[in-house]
């Protein structure tokens, strides 16, 4: 179930979601795999929450739940009226318009208007340091060119909720710490937050509160430094057995 209400601070919240797909087993035969099997946790307005987990714990489908994308098959999520945008490297790219067209598409593919894409473009097309190329196809773009594209419209648009899936390490060096800095700054300013990441390091500099998923269950919810000691203890007696 999916609905709005107002609730003070809070700005979605999840209970007991769980998320199914269904997997081909060879040519007659599916089976159902969950996932997400048992989410609960809320999202604070002004804060920058981070979700950690190995690879294969449900991070990725948690933010597309997040940003509205995927719907829950089990369990309740309530979004108290706030617009989310998942920041995507390359959302809607196609090779043969050029970067200025896909930067629209993409912007609106995100849920803003046209007008809403086209008057923050300057600072898109800056931003990403493509003005000498934003005219070009898409095609012609080497893979950094495209994900500091698709970083700068998705960050730009400042939506109410920033939804980040591991993409901080876009890009050269240089853009690299730009990128940082620019999300350094977005999460001193009060805005609100979700970074997806597998790096201890990331959500530790970044976040205020961290959530761990594992095998698509909620193993722990707090402020960042005490669930990342939780997870770091887990994953060396994960290795060590």
């Amino acid at each position: 179930m999916i609905g709005q209400e107002q609730n003070g601070d809070i700005a979605i919240s999840l209970r007991n979601v769980a998320v199914y797909f269904w997997l081909r087993n060879g040519f007659m035969h599916r089976h159902r795999f969950a996932a997400l099997k048992d989410v609960s946790f809320d999202l604070l307005h002004g804060e920058s929450l981070g979700i950690i987990g190995r690879n294969g714990a449900g991070k990725t489908t948690l933010l597309r739940l997040l940003g509205g994308i995927t719907r829950p098959d089990k369990g309740t999520l309530i979004n108290n009226g706030y617009k989310t945008s998942l920041l995507s490297l390359q959302a809607g790219f196609d090779p043969q318009l050029s970067g200025f067209y896909n930067a629209i598409l993409s912007g609106m593919l995100l849920g803003f208007t046209k007008e809403e894409v086209e008057a923050k473009l300057y600072e898109i097309v800056t931003f990403a340091e493509l003005e000498e190329f934003i005219d070009q196809p898409v095609r012609t773009y080497s893979s950094g060119m495209k994900a500091r594209l698709g970083f700068s419209v998705a960050f730009h648009l400042d939506p109410d909720v920033l939804l980040v899936d591991e993409v901080l390490a876009v890009g050269d060096a240089d853009f690299q710490k730009k990128s940082l800095a620019v999300m350094k700054e977005k999460i001193r300013s009060k805005k609100t937050i979700v970074l997806v990441s597998h790096s201890v390091g990331t959500i530790r500099k970044l976040c205020d509160r961290t959530v761990w998923i594992e095998e698509g269950v909620t193993r722990a919810e707090g402020d960042t430094e005490s669930v990342l000691q939780e997870y770091e203890e887990f994953l060396r007696s994960f290795k060590s057995g």
